[in-house]
């Protein structure tokens, strides 16, 4: 997996690419949690996004609740089909936002 950072429009973008898994998880909540820190929100771009697990899924649970105590947004864009059928099963389609 790959994260790509930049800001755009006073928020952080974050292109994350390739399988969030186990493995990967970590990485990604080292960038996403302080993200929150030094903007007015996070956007999540997952067009690169091929797989995610439930270690991925904790990640964007924990970038959720820490967006909601900081009084900011994080959101998804570019998810696929695979990856928001893999939302709507676990109810997480209702927890997050999208663009």
């Amino acid at each position: 997996m790959t994260i790509e950072k930049k800001e755009e429009n006073e928020k952080t973008v974050l292109l994350v690419s390739g399988r969030l898994d186990t493995t990967t998880a970590p990485k990604l909540q080292e960038v996403l949690i302080p993200a929150f820190e030094d903007s007015s929100g996070v956007l999540l771009d997952f067009t690169e996004l091929v797989y995610i697990s439930s270690a991925g899924l904790r990640v964007l649970l924990l970038g959720e609740k820490t967006a909601k105590a900081k009084g900011v947004e994080q959101a998804l864009k570019g998810v696929s089909d695979e990856i928001m059928e893999i939302f709507e099963m676990t109810g997480f389609s209702d927890i997050l936002s999208f663009e």
